[in-house]
């Protein structure tokens, strides 16, 4: 598994938790919902900016969207 796939996982895993929609999450995060696709089927990497963006929708530090995909990362080696 690459680090934008297990980004994704974690991303849609917080997503859903919060029951937001893409598009709905979309629009609070000003992105696009393709976008937001892309980045839960590990198809883009986000930038430092977009990290913080979704955090903060998703009412998490953005470090810890990083912990997760790490540990994600490691449990799958």
């Amino acid at each position: 598994m690459n680090v934008e796939k297990a980004f994704g996982i974690i991303l849609k895993e917080k997503r859903t938790i919060k029951k937001l929609s893409q598009e709905e999450f979309a629009f609070l995060c000003n992105l696009d919902r393709t976008y937001i696709s892309l980045l839960e089927r590990g198809k883009r990497k986000p930038s430092i900016a977009t990290i913080f963006s979704l955090s903060t929708i998703l009412e998490t530090e953005p470090h810890l969207l990083i912990l997760e995909t790490e540990k994600l990362l490691k449990s799958n080696q």
